[in-house]
């Protein structure tokens, strides 16, 4: 059994959620566990023909049997979880649901700040959510944790000690990343980036894995790119090209519009090295190429291809996941072939 941790391999929105849901779905691991920053990353969800949109619940949720835990590393809003278990009822996620006692807690406080914050709001383009300010008084020691928050009490589990005994008891274990490489506090577009780094690196530290547990890392690629807020954005394209291309796209947490840009090779390129990247999944082929709900690489267009080879070939890492519609039956699965 494997340790996997998937990751973004650009500014977010690159259809992670699809990729992991199918993943969960089809692997079905013992544990699925979220890293990243917080509820200021949204993942979209479509499963047997609903559709939701997640901002601290594991994107695997659809996979019943799994437990599902948020690492030490990752922002709690109780609001925003409780809402999702509410939504997400009849997949019992509440009943599986385990919160790291040293998770940091945002109060409303934190979104008060983040809001009201003219360098936050403005120039960087925050989603409001709080993680920065919650982020920031972690660093300074002063933020609350789930172990001190009553109505968290029920849920908390040592997710280190948890995911660690799973793997050594050769069960699978799946890490979830949230938002994207290039929004890493350290290797991306400075200062318009997350409060955190968001490589696999600090995913896996998220939970309170070591990297010599884990197995392979998935790094999620959209066949174009789309950005939320401000900063460099060297692929961009037009809104009106986009818009003729049939790209318009809006954030699932801030409902703004998504900047949108042709496929970077190079950030690829060091998204992939700086992630450690063993594996590509490739999303949202079919809103470039014609080659909607396909699922067999041979019926795929010389054109689609050639793209795909190109990415493997500059990158070095092997496309084993092409995404070619929003259901989980809309993908080519190659990893038997390839790894």
């Amino acid at each position: 059994m494997t340790c996997s941790i998937l990751v973004g391999g650009a500014w977010g929105d690159e259809g992670k959620g699809k990729c992991i849901t199918y993943l969960c779905d089809t692997d079905k691991p013992d544990i699925i566990a979220r890293a990243g920053v917080g509820p200021n990353a949204g993942h979209s969800v479509e499963f047997n023909g609903e559709k939701y949109g997640l901002r601290l619940t594991p994107s695997g949720f659809v996979h019943t049997d799994a437990k599902l835990m948020i690492g030490a590393g990752v922002l709690v809003n109780p609001d925003v979880l409780f809402n999702e278990f509410e939504n997400l009822k009849k997949y019992n996620v509440k009943e599986r649901m385990c919160v790291d006692p040293r998770c940091a807690i945002i109060s409303q406080e934190h979104m008060d700040r983040d809001v009201s914050s003219e360098h936050l709001a403005k120039k960087i383009g925050s989603t409001g959510s709080g993680c920065g300010p919650a982020n920031s008084d972690r660093v300074l020691r002063t933020i609350k944790l789930a172990k001190d928050t009553p109505e968290l009490e029920e849920y908390l589990t040592d997710v280190s000690l948890a995911c660690n005994e799973a793997i050594d008891n050769g069960e699978e274990v799946f890490i979830e990343g949230s938002q994207g490489f290039a929004l890493s506090l350290y290797y991306g577009t400075y200062p318009y980036v997350t409060s955190k780094d968001t490589t696999a690196s600090t995913f896996a530290a998220d939970v309170g894995v070591g990297p010599t547990k884990v197995d392979e890392v998935i790094d999620v690629f959209k066949a174009y790119i789309s950005r939320v807020g401000e900063g460099p954005f060297p692929t961009e394209m037009t809104q009106e090209e986009a818009e003729s291309k049939g790209l318009e796209e809006y954030g699932v947490v801030t409902g703004r519009r998504r900047r949108i840009g042709y496929f970077d090779m190079e950030l690829a390129k060091e998204s992939c090295r700086i992630n450690g990247a063993t594996q590509i999944a490739l999303t949202c082929v079919d809103r470039l190429f014609d080659c909607a709900r396909v699922q067999d690489y041979d019926e795929l267009s010389p054109e689609t291809k050639a793209f795909i080879e190109d990415i493997q070939t500059e990158t070095g890492v092997p496309v084993t996941i092409i995404s070619t519609g929003p259901d989980l039956k809309d993908t080519i699965d190659l990893r038997s072939e390839l790894l």
